[in-house]
């Protein structure tokens, strides 16, 4: 199911329920590109403006495609026209609380996640930690003939 993100959206909605407020557009999206990383899901994130004049660090996060408006339109434009031009509206989840938006979005039978919901479950997902079943030699070490195999191994003895 691919995401669009109204990206000033969610930053300001981020800024608003957290208590860092140092929180940047590059910081969102690694977030968001370690949320997609680990859900497997495809997302675009659309930013006002044109960006900062250096994109180099937005090119390093590869689970998220970031995108600018530019000068010439806004981002719930550009927005409005991937939900009109999308093939498969049901598949799309629009992440935004701009009424606009969400009127597109289900106009077209597509999803929406208001932005403070969207984070809320970012948050939940990236909290969870695996939980890989740790080998039982790891907290209890070698055994004696193993620690002899590995002293003979390399000559230690």
């Amino acid at each position: 199911m691919p995401f669009i993100i109204d990206g000033h959206n969610l930053l300001w909605s981020v800024q608003n329920a957290e208590e860092n407020t140092s929180i940047t557009d590059i910081t969102i999206c690694r977030i968001l590109d370690d949320y997609f990383r680990r859900t497997g899901k495809s997302a675009e994130i659309i930013f006002d403006g044109t960006g900062p004049p250096v994109k180099t660090e937005f090119k390093n996060v590869a689970n998220l495609q970031v995108t600018f408006s530019g000068l010439r339109t806004d981002c719930d434009t550009v927005i409005e026209q991937r939900i009109s031009a999308s093939t498969a509206p049901k598949l799309l989840t629009i992440v935004s609380s701009d009424r606009r938006l969400r009127d597109a979005a289900s106009a077209r039978k597509a999803t929406s996640i208001k932005s403070e919901d969207f984070w809320d479950e970012v948050k939940k997902r990236l909290s969870r930690r695996k939980t890989g079943k740790e080998p039982p030699g790891k907290r209890a070490g070698l055994t004696e003939s193993e620690t002899e195999l590995w002293m003979k191994t390399f000559g230690l003895e």
